[in-house]
Formats: C-alpha cells, structure tokens, sequence
C-alpha cells in the first residue's frame, strides 16, 4: 500500500490525474522531501511497471482511483516502495483497496489455490476476478510467471 500513497501524493497535491514527470519528482523530493530525485524517477519506473502510471508525452496519468487512496499526515515512504510486488501481492491490494480484509482474502486465495491446484499468483488472479476487482496487472504479472 505504502508504493500507491507514495504515487498517490504527487497528484493528489496537484488536484489531477495528470501531472509532468518533472513536476512527480519535484512533489516526492523538494516538496514532501520523502526521496532524492533519483529514487522520486526509480517510483516512477515501478509505477509504471505495476499499472499505477502509465506515460504520455512527458506526463504522467495516474491509472487508479485518486480518491480512495489517504495520504496520512504523518506517512513518509518506506524502503518496500522500491522491491516490485508480487502478482499475488497486487491482487491482494488491489481486493484490500476494495474494502476487503486482507486475512479473509488471504484465506480465500489459499483456498481457491488448492481447489484449483495453481501457484498463489494465479489463484489471487482468479480470486479478485471472481470477486469483481479489476486485476489486470497482477494477471500480466501472473502470465509472465507462468
């Protein structure tokens, strides 16, 4: 969760979807002095990589939900903003950004998994489509796994 507040921030301080790279990097570590340019630029690339950003002309467009993400007062990002999360890992966010809670989702991905017999990856795939979610990333994430 800590990688979607830490994108979440740059547009949210903005007021839009949209915003210039330039502006993303500037937000993260001259404004909120979380990270150094370098690391605001790598956020960038995992961003992108895991379906939240997508690039367009030297702008950035947030491809989730802006306003069901908080950025707490008190949050600052943590080192876990720069490891690339699992196909299992989106999925579970994603449900949990849903209002689902993790250990229920968990336990039925577990299920799901052994029912199935398939790898934990494509069980949350298949859990969070089963539940209405949009997972498309984690599915790419899934496939390349496979």
């Amino acid at each position: 969760m800590s990688l979607r507040v830490t994108v979440a921030a740059p547009f949210k301080q903005r007021g839009k979807a949209r915003i210039g790279e330039h502006e993303f990097v500037v937000a993260l570590s001259l404004d909120r002095d979380w990270l150094s340019p370098d690391q605001a630029k790598r956020v960038i690339d995992i961003a992108t990589g895991e379906g939240l950003v997508s690039r367009d002309d030297g702008d950035l467009i947030a491809d989730f939900d802006l306003d069901s993400v908080e950025v707490p007062e008190e949050f600052s990002p943590d080192e876990s903003v720069f490891r690339e999360r699992s196909a299992f890992e989106r999925a579970v966010e994603a449900l949990e950004a849903e209002g689902m809670e993790k250990q229920a989702v968990v336990a039925g991905v577990n299920e799901l998994q052994q029912e199935l017999g398939i790898t934990a990856d494509a069980a949350a795939v298949v859990y969070a489509r089963r539940e209405g979610v949009d997972v498309d990333d984690a599915a790419a994430k899934a496939r390349e796994g496979l």
